[in-house]
């Protein structure tokens, strides 16, 4: 089995910033993707960053230029950094990982329990 442990949620005012934080552990054999979704009340879950293994990234555009994604493969932690958040981005945030499980070599999906954000004055 994989666990994920998010922390960094909070309440913060537009403009500010927050940094989401995610570490994987668990029988882990290689970690091919890590990324960040979120659902807003009433909405469908959406992704907001992604990076592979290979450091490669993706963003939706509503976030493109104020979140970065960054990931620490030895710590198997993937990082959000959210400047300049808007009323707009309150939701539910949850870390996405798919990993090479140990030691059945499959790959296999996980998601975190959510952290919540709320950008509000």
């Amino acid at each position: 089995q994989v666990q994920l442990v998010e922390s960094g949620g909070g309440l913060v005012q537009p403009g500010g910033s927050l940094r989401l934080s995610c570490a994987a552990s668990g029988s882990i054999f290689s970690i091919n993707a890590m990324g960040w979704y979120r659902q807003a009340p009433g909405k469908q879950r959406e992704l907001v960053a992604t990076i592979t293994s290979g450091r490669s990234t993706n963003y939706a555009d509503s976030v493109k230029g104020r979140f970065t994604i960054s990931g620490d493969n030895a710590k198997k932690t993937v990082y959000l950094q959210m400047n300049s958040l808007k009323p707009e981005d309150t939701a539910i945030y949850y870390c996405n990982v798919e990993v090479t499980n140990w030691p059945e070599f499959r790959r296999k999906e996980y998601w975190g329990q959510g952290t919540q954000v709320t950008v509000s004055s």
